[in-house]
């Protein structure tokens, strides 16, 4: 910071010929800038889009996996409900059947 102090606590002359420069200097520096930059600026933002969409068929795609895990997952529980079911059916039948005389 003090050299940036330093230099701005010079004369009038000083900084009216800095401005003056740089206004002179401005018209022929800026289109030359500006030509560097805009190639640059626009790859940035291609490559920008190209990981945004990346990104979202990514994100697609776990979806799709996270939501099928679900699926199987349900199934499963399905089954094993059904299959606890039908054991205790089978079992109060075969308590029911025990349990009756006359029935062996």
């Amino acid at each position: 910071m003090g050299l940036l102090d330093n230099g701005l606590k010079g004369n009038l002359a000083t900084g009216l010929g800095i401005g003056l420069g740089a206004s002179i200097l401005a018209p022929a520096v800026l289109p030359v800038v500006s030509a560097a930059v805009r190639p640059l600026a626009k790859a940035a933002i291609k490559a920008g889009l190209i990981l945004y969409e990346r990104g979202r068929e990514v994100a697609a795609e776990m979806k799709e996996a996270t939501e099928d895990l679900a699926a199987e997952a349900r199934a499963e529980m399905s089954a094993e409900a059904s299959a606890e079911e039908a054991a205790g059916a089978q079992a109060a039948a075969e308590a029911e059947r025990q349990g009756k005389p006359g029935s062996e």
